[in-house]
């Protein structure tokens, strides 16, 4: 065997994407694009009311027209098995778990699905379906105070406390009471959701564009009660996901339909239905109490959100729980709490939690720093935890403060005017503004193969996902660091549940669990390789299994941190803010390829400035249903938005890591937006403590005043 000197690493060297020629010849192939043998197409159909029942749907017409195989509905779909918990420790959403009854919770719920020899004639019969429904009143939205809240149970907990919050606070010289909001937004991933299922040989395949093939699998063979090892779930390369690509209602549609007509089906969703059927960031409204010392010095800390589930499963949107890592006090509250509204259900959306609480607590922070007369990241530093502020856990490594000092020099803040509104370029108005930002790094177990290979290259088998953060890449120069060789004689094969239970790529968990898996099993099977020894044609196989080792590691508070900068300039008689540049620093682990790493990070704060001052999903409560789903519809950030933006990371090392990987796929959009809106008021002299910062909540904050800090908007 030939071996790279140990001296000879590739982790921490920029390598472009292994997979990288492929995607920009078209050779790689996503979901909708692989050719199957007699393939047919479907179509789903989804509710034009909001709440209420389908009581006749018309399916005679349809199945005369043109190409038209099949239409399935509630009165000819299979039952499924739904009373069961899945991976993520929940029961499935009943919004995949499609065609189980005639109930109508939200608009956008699919009710049928037209299968057809082509995709142009089944979405022409699919608009064709008449469904004829019984209508109920409905609410669809969400409101401070809402009569219907209530605290959820399960997952993390709802609520943590510690402390007299209400003794500290009528104490604290200096007082911060303020409501905070985000809207609704959605995922808008480059590439639609898609699925083909087929029966081969009596064992059932999926190709699928998803965050894990072993979860996708899982979850059929449970719904359909098939043993699992008769099902596969390929997905090969996937064009984003940030946390929606799970279990979604054209899967489990395909494999009916193919069940139904014993022939491969693909059902693709379209743009529009992705705003019902592909989960979304629930609008939230967050009340932030804070109660300091003169000092700025926190005495009490309350962070409490609201935000939107649907009738028919219960999401958390765990905003306040970047407060239970990022700052104490003698007194600290937080709480989550949720209202059922005949909307979609909610899911995962990068950086869950993080994003809209960040936005809220360190707008929140920077309001406290101007009201004690402190400089925004002095009193952040002044307020550095030493342990866990709710588990009283130590910290892996805690380098935010090395992230602010670093970005503070780049940035040139010791050059700041602290005083708003003062400083001006014809006629737009300048500010800079900063933020923290953390997102947990925790591991899954995952499982691995690594084969030796007679001619000397390696093959790495794991059912990991890459949807466009460069894990394929990360994970061919962890196994080739690992294995001693060059990355030219590895080659990583994932995407495929055949390969075994690994984690999916969520959470900012994927590359750091999968990286475990690797380099164990790498470890192994060079302890079997004997130097110079021939190997066997079909090589040599070594499987790891990363679970025991996971139970052993050291319970410690382990997140990424980082400190974001931004400088704005705001026209208040267009109420047009132009963000001018933007820098990220962050302690984020070892850093395993640094190009795809900063692609991530400069990503996550491009993000960061759409969720800023664009990104607003808008529903029409008379008829509860989104004006214009589409993203013609829905802004986001384009070239003209984004300036020059910078990201860097300082050394994050923690000796008892065995991997030191911490993931960075969503750190980067973390506190981006309040940097943004700080920046904002430091340009205007208005706080902003709504999203998105539009132009015409610039105007009518304008027409407020013309003078004097926190005016307010």
């Amino acid at each position: 065997m030939t071996t790279t000197p140990p001296a000879h690493r590739s982790v921490g060297a920029a390598r472009t994407r292994v997979e990288g020629r492929d995607k920009v010849t078209g050779a790689a192939r996503y979901a909708a694009e692989i050719p199957f043998t007699g393939l047919a197409h479907g179509w789903l159909v989804l509710s034009t009311i909001t709440r209420g029942r389908s009581r006749d749907i018309r399916t005679a017409p349809v199945l005369d027209m043109p190409g038209v195989l099949t239409v399935l509905h509630h009165g000819n779909a299979p039952r499924l098995h739904t009373d069961y918990v899945g991976l993520l420790g929940v029961p499935p959403d009943p919004a995949a778990c499609v065609f189980q009854n005639d109930r109508v919770p939200f608009a956008g719920w699919p009710v049928a699905l037209v299968v057809a020899e082509t995709p142009e004639q089944a979405r022409e019969a699919a608009e064709a379906l008449a469904v004829t429904y019984e209508e109920e009143p409905h609410d669809t939205a969400l409101t401070a105070g809402h009569r219907d809240a209530y605290v959820p149970d399960g997952g993390m907990p709802a609520e943590t406390s510690k402390g007299d919050l209400e003794a500290q606070l009528a104490t604290s010289p200096v007082v911060v009471d303020e409501e905070y909001t985000t809207p609704e937004e959605q995922h808008s991933m480059m590439e639609p959701h898609a699925a083909t299922a087929r029966w081969d040989g009596g064992r059932l395949e999926v190709v699928d564009s998803n965050q894990g093939a072993g979860w996708v699998q899982g979850e059929l063979a449970t719904l359909f009660s098939l043993d699992p090892s008769t099902v596969r779930v390929r997905s090969e390369h996937i064009g984003g996901g940030f946390g929606s690509k799970g279990l979604r209602a054209h899967q489990v549609s395909a494999v009916m339909a193919a069940t139904a007509l014993d022939r491969p089906v693909r059902v693709v969703m379209s743009r529009r239905q992705l705003f019902s059927l592909a989960g979304y960031r629930s609008p939230t409204v967050q009340r932030v109490r804070l109660g300091a010392d003169p000092d700025g010095r926190l005495r009490a800390l309350e962070h409490r959100s609201l935000n939107q589930t649907s009738q028919v499963y219960e999401f958390v949107e765990p905003s306040a729980g970047v407060a239970r890592v990022m700052y104490d006090a003698p007194a600290h509250r937080t709480a989550h709490h949720l209202v059922r509204l005949d909307v979609p259900s909610p899911t995962w959306m990068r950086a869950p939690g993080e994003a809209p609480g960040s936005f809220a607590i360190e707008v929140a922070l920077d309001e406290l720093a101007e009201r004690t007369g402190t400089d925004p990241i002095e009193l952040r530093l002044r307020n550095e935890p030493d342990v866990g502020p709710v588990s009283g856990l130590p910290f892996s490594s805690r380098n935010l403060a090395a992230c602010f000092r670093e970005g503070a020099r780049r940035f040139g803040w010791p050059d700041r005017d602290p005083r708003p509104g003062l400083r001006r370029e014809g006629h737009w108005l300048l500010g800079t503004g900063t933020a923290a930002a953390s997102f947990g790094a925790g591991a899954a177990p995952s499982t691995a193969q690594i084969t030796a290979e007679a001619d000397g290259s390696f093959t790495v088998r794991i059912a990991a996902a890459d949807i466009g953060t460069g894990a394929r890449t990360a994970l061919t120069l962890i196994a080739a660091d690992a294995l001693e060789t060059t990355p030219e004689r590895v080659r990583v094969r994932i995407g495929d549940s055949d390969f075994g239970p690994a984690m999916i790529a969520g959470g900012s968990m994927g590359t750091r669990s999968w990286a475990w898996a690797v380099t164990t099993a790498a470890r192994e099977l060079r302890e079997r390789l004997i130097p110079g020894a021939a190997l066997p044609s079909d090589g040599i196989t070594v499987r790891s299994d990363t679970t025991e080792a996971l139970r052993t590691l050291t319970q410690k508070e382990r997140h990424s941190f980082g400190a974001q900068f931004a400088e704005v300039a705001v026209d208040t008689t267009t109420g047009e803010i132009r963000v001018r540049r933007m820098l990220g620093i962050f302690a984020a682990g070892r850093i395993v390829n640094p190009l795809t790493a900063r692609n991530q990070l400069l990503g996550g704060m491009t993000w960061g400035i759409s969720m800023a001052l664009h990104e607003e999903a808008v529903r029409d409560h008379h008829t509860g249903a989104h004006y214009a789903p589409d993203l013609a519809g829905y802004h986001v950030a384009t070239h003209a938005d984004v300036p020059h933006i910078e990201a860097d990371w300082v050394d994050d090392h923690d000796p008892d890591d065995p991997v030191g990987i911490k993931g960075i796929g969503e750190i980067g959009i973390v506190g981006a937006a309040a940097a943004i809106t700080n920046a904002v008021w430091h340009a205007t002299g208005t706080r902003h403590r709504n999203l998105p910062l539009r132009p015409d909540r610039i105007l009518t904050a304008a027409q407020k005043g013309t003078g004097g800090p926190t005016r307010d908007a």
